[in-house]
């Protein structure tokens, strides 16, 4: 069974960076892309940005490019958000996630799920 754990967020103050680690195991083949998403109270899953694993491709939100960085290291089968320059409107619970294919940014993409690592930025 394929199991995603998030790990490595937490509170920083503005302009301050993190970084989300996701160790994946159990798979029986390699998902087409892995993704994170973020998910504030009140609001949708967004998402934040892919990596797709044949090619490395990337893809990002309008709204974090520039700042978060998405990686892979595939002896450790995990994937990696490096956040710099943190908003407050960064706040959220950040998920990673295995995709099968289609558009990158669609929840429905994604057949496994992590439980989530909370990062709070504050002003």
């Amino acid at each position: 069974q394929v199991q995603l754990e998030e790990s490595g967020g937490g509170s920083v103050q503005a302009g301050g960076s993190l970084r989300l680690s996701c160790k994946a195991s159990g798979y029986r083949y390699i998902p087409s892309f892995l993704g994170w998403f973020r998910q504030a109270p009140g609001k949708e899953r967004e998402g934040v940005a892919a990596i797709y694993t044949r090619t490395s491709n990337t893809n990002y939100a309008d709204s974090v490019k520039g700042r978060f960085t998405i990686s892979t290291d595939n002896a450790k089968n995990t994937v990696y958000l490096q956040m710099n320059g943190l908003k407050p409107e960064d706040t959220a619970m950040y998920y990673c996630a295995a995709g099968t294919g289609g558009r990158w940014s669609a929840t429905y993409n994604y057949n496994y799920w992590g439980q989530g690592t909370q990062v709070t930025v504050s002003s």
